[in-house]
């Protein structure tokens, strides 16, 4: 349970003593132990870090939940994340379900007093969104959601350098993720995120991810100018005859000019084969950053290079090591990123500091997606102003 401050070395995050830390009880809703993110990615992290106590976990049904429950420790199973987020045990409820469910869990974890980590994207659109940040500042919780990419430790470099003037003056930047699989065969049971409605497309996930980091990096958009097209509209069945009808986008292009004025261009989309998965360039008067990923931005640390105005090449950037403050007993690959963001939570909640991004950050880049798909609904360039 929350009690006390933890006792943390010089960086506020590595070494501390494991016997200092009052352990935080959490509960996982989306806890499978046979698929999902929560397997690949939430469950490794917490796992391993000293921090928190896996008190309960959930699933749809009790069955698997006490499968789970055996799989990965926790003391208690839920068929029905209602009785998960009232357990007295459970000090943070981690939201770990299909986008057009985080609303009635987080809601019902919120008004159980809870604080709550959710996954990305924070609701199936914005009024969701709004609804979720506004009750969890009534309630005085802390919150955090899933853009883990800026806890890759490269990008969290990237950052910093940029911050400390590595590019002089921002002219222009430009980003790229093409992810394959659009034409892929799927069964019919997960064709649900065929209706754009449901909130799990290229615009909200995938572009949410990468523009995201792309822009806490580099400064956030002033204006927009975008298309969003739907170039495949129907998925075909694997386990049947027929197929779904599509409206969610696969395809979200744009260009703008941040506040600091350099000028910038972004393409993200699902394509059909050979992705050539994420690329980041931005140039200064100074010189060049360039970050690039073999997968989705959000599943691993990039590679970063960078080159000033007096040399011939880039170089590979190598990220200070007080830059990755999570045990080496984490995995490598996915689920660090995650473990670096709910490190960061629980100190937070324990310190009564503050954890970014919160809800209220998911609400402004749900409104940053709403221009863009504005943009594209009018053919018009949409100004964007942070709203408090």
């Amino acid at each position: 349970m929350l009690v006390s401050p933890m006792s943390a070395s010089s960086d506020g995050l590595r070494g501390y003593p494991v016997a200092s830390i009052q352990k935080i009880g959490i509960g996982v809703v989306g806890a499978s132990a046979r698929y999902g993110w929560g397997m690949r990615a939430h469950l490794p992290a917490l796992l391993a870090l000293p921090e928190y106590e896996l008190v309960a976990v959930g699933t749809a049904h009790r069955a698997t939940a006490e499968e789970s429950a055996l799989r990965y420790g926790a003391r208690r199973a839920y068929g029905d994340y209602r009785e998960l987020v009232v357990d007295p045990d459970v000090d943070v409820v981690d939201v770990c379900v299909r986008a057009p469910s985080h609303y009635e869990v987080v809601l019902a974890a919120l008004r159980a007093g809870k604080h709550v980590f959710c996954e990305w994207p924070l609701g199936a659109n914005t009024q969701q969104a709004e609804e979720m940040a506004a009750l969890a500042k009534e309630r005085g919780v802390h919150t955090m959601v899933a853009l883990q990419s800026r806890y890759a430790p490269s990008f969290q470099h990237l950052r910093q350098l940029v911050a400390n003037g590595y590019l002089g003056q921002p002219l222009s930047a430009n980003m790229t993720m093409f992810l394959g699989g659009v034409l892929r065969p799927r069964r019919q049971e997960f064709t649900w995120s065929a209706r754009r409605e449901a909130g799990a497309h290229a615009l909200s996930i995938a572009t949410g991810h990468a523009l995201d980091v792309f822009l806490w990096c580099l400064g956030e958009l002033a204006e927009v100018t975008a298309m969003v097209g739907t170039q495949v509209p129907q998925w075909q069945y694997s386990d049947s005859e027929g197929s779904a009808e599509v409206t969610s986008p696969d395809n979200v292009l744009l260009s703008g000019r941040l506040d600091n004025g350099a000028l910038i261009s972004v393409h993200v989309a699902s394509v059909p084969w050979h992705g050539t998965a994420f690329r980041m360039e931005a140039y200064g008067t100074e010189g060049t950053l360039v970050a690039t990923s073999d997968q989705m931005v959000e599943m691993v640390d990039p590679t970063l290079r960078g080159g000033k105005a007096d040399v011939p090449t880039l170089d590979l950037l190598e990220p200070p090591t007080d830059l990755r403050w999570v045990p080496d007993s984490v995995p490598l690959g996915v689920a660090v990123n995650m473990a670096q963001m709910f490190r960061r939570f629980a100190q937070a909640m324990v310190n009564g500091t503050a954890a970014s991004p919160d809800f209220s950050d998911a609400l402004h880049r749900h409104r940053t997606l709403d221009a863009i798909a504005r943009s594209s609904d009018t053919g018009k360039a949409i100004s964007l102003e942070r709203s408090a």
